[in-house]
C-alpha cells in the first residue's frame, strides 16, 4: 500500500471534532485512505457504503443504525464513522448535520466521495463548522517512494536546498510518467492493464459524473474537447480557438471546460498578478489530473510537474498556517517562466520545466528578479542533476527534487 501524505494532516489532532471531508478524483484513493484509518482505530467495521442497499435500507429502519454498531465494538476511545458516497443520497447533508450534532463527543466522521461531494457541499443546507474539506490528488513520487518532504521553511532558498533528495528515483519517476499517479494502474505496471484502465475511466467520467452533474447536452462536444485539450497543454488556454474548432458557442466551451475542472479531469492554473481581477481575465493555462492523456513528451512532462506541484500546494496548505497558491507568469512580450509559488499572494520561488536543456534562459532571470530576486528552479527530467548558483538559481532533476 502507497502511503499517502495527507493522512497525517487529514487526521491530525489540529483539526478537532470536525467532520473530515475527503474529495478528488475517482479512484485516487480516497476510499483505501478512509478504510486505513478506521483499520489503525479498530472501527473496520464502521465503513458505509451508500452505494448499497443494504445501508440504505438500515438508514430507514434506523437513522443512527451505525450507532448500534459502533456500541457494540470493543475499546472505549472515540470511534471513527466512514460514510462513503453518501452525497448521493436525497437531502445527505441533513443527515450529516444530525449525526454530527447527536453524537461529535462520541465519534469521529470521514466523508468520503469525488465530484458530487465538491459541488453540492456548495448549495442547499450549510455545514459550516461541522467539518473540513480536505482534497486527495494522484500519487506523488514522493509518496511512491515512500520519502518525507519537507514543508516550506521561512525561506524558500532554506526550503529548496531540504528538499532535494539524496537518492535517484529515475526509473520510479519514468515508471509514473508511463502509468500515472492513480494508485491502480501505477501499482500494477502493465502498460496493456494501463491502457484499458485509462480508456474505462474516462469512458466513466462521461457516462456518470459530466451526463448526472452537469446536465450537459451534446456529451460527444465535451469528448472532442478531451481530445483538443492534451495539444493545448502547456500554453495560455484560448476558448475562442476552441469554438471554431469544435463549432459551438462560446459560452458552451467555457461550460464544457467548467465542467472538466469541476469532474477532476483537468485543473486551471491563473497568470500570476498583484490585481486578481486582471488575472483572472488572462487566458489560464489548462493540466489534466491523469498526463498519461498527452503523448508529447515535453507536454506530458510539464503536465507531470504541474500536477506534483499542485499536489504539494495543497499539502501544505492543510499542514502550515500559510496560503499557498500556484500560477504561473507571462509578460506582454510574451515571455513567460511556467510556474510561481506564492505563499500569502507574495512570491515564493518559480518554476521551468524542460526535459534535458540545463541553460537557464535571460528571461526567467528576470522575472526572478522582478518578482524580488526569489529562487529559480529549474526541473528537468534529465536524472541526477543538481546544481546551483549564488543567485539562488537551481537546475535540478525532477526525480531528485520531488
Amino acid at each position: 500500500m502507497i502511503k499517502r501524505s495527507l493522512y497525517n494532516t487529514c487526521f491530525a489532532d489540529v483539526f478537532g471534532r470536525q467532520m473530515r471531508f475527503i474529495a478528488g478524483p475517482r479512484q485516487v484513493g480516497k476510499t483505501t485512505l478512509a478504510k486505513e484509518r478506521l483499520s489503525e482505530k479498530g472501527c473496520e467495521g464502521l465503513y458505509y457504503n451508500w452505494d448499497k442497499r443494504q445501508v440504505k435500507d438500515r438508514f430507514k429502519t434506523d437513522p443512527y443504525f451505525y450507532n448500534a454498531d459502533a456500541l457494540n465494538m470493543a475499546g472505549t476511545s472515540k470511534k471513527w464513522i466512514c460514510f462513503d458516497e453518501i452525497h448521493k443520497y436525497p437531502k445527505w447533508k441533513n443527515i450529516l448535520k444530525d449525526a454530527f450534532d447527536s453524537f461529535e463527543e462520541k465519534y469521529q466522521f470521514i466523508v468520503t466521495g469525488s465530484a458530487r461531494l465538491d459541488l453540492f457541499r456548495k448549495s442547499g443546507d450549510s455545514l459550516s463548522g461541522r467539518y473540513f474539506m480536505f482534497r486527495l490528488l494522484p500519487v506523488s513520487l514522493a509518496e511512491m517512494t515512500g520519502q518525507e518532504k519537507a514543508l516550506p521553511a521561512k525561506g524558500a532558498k532554506e526550503f529548496i536546498e531540504q528538499n532535494i533528495g539524496q537518492i535517484s528515483h529515475q526509473k520510479d519517476l519514468e515508471h509514473m510518467l508511463t502509468f500515472s499517479g492513480f494508485p491502480e494502474p501505477l501499482v500494477n505496471g502493465n502498460e496493456v492493464f494501463s491502457s484499458h484502465w485509462h480508456d474505462e475511466y474516462i469512458d466513466t467520467l462521461v457516462k456518470e459524473d459530466l451526463r448526472d452533474l452537469t446536465k450537459i447536452h451534446g456529451l460527444e462536444n465535451v469528448v472532442t474537447l478531451m481530445k483538443l485539450l492534451p495539444g493545448r497543454v502547456g500554453a495560455p488556454l484560448s476558448i475562442n480557438s476552441l469554438t471554431e474548432d469544435i463549432g459551438v458557442s462560446y459560452n458552451a466551451v467555457r461550460s464544457y471546460v467548467n465542467s472538466l475542472i469541476l469532474t477532476y479531469v483537468i485543473f486551471r492554473v491563473h497568470p500570476y498578478s498583484k490585481k486578481i481581477n486582471r488575472a483572472l481575465k488572462k487566458e489560464s493555462k489548462v493540466y489534466f489530473y491523469d498526463w498519461t492523456l498527452i503523448n508529447e513528451p515535453a507536454k506530458r512532462f510539464e503536465n507531470y510537474v504541474a500536477c506534483e506541484l499542485k499536489n504539494r500546494v495543497g499539502l501544505w496548505n492543510g499542514a502550515t498556517k500559510y496560503k499557498f497558491e500556484l500560477f504561473f507568469v507571462r509578460e506582454r512580450n510574451q515571455k513567460e517562466t511556467d510556474f510561481l509559488v506564492t505563499r500569502d499572494g507574495e512570491p515564493y520561488f518559480l518554476v521551468e520545466v524542460k526535459l534535458s536543456d540545463e541553460n537557464i534562459e535571460s528571461h526567467n532571470r528576470l522575472h526572478a528578479e522582478k518578482l524580488g530576486n526569489i529562487p529559480l528552479i529549474q526541473i528537468i527530467k534529465k536524472g541526477n542533476i543538481i546544481k546551483a548558483n549564488k543567485d539562488d538559481i537551481y537546475i535540478i532533476s525532477a526525480e531528485r527534487f520531488f
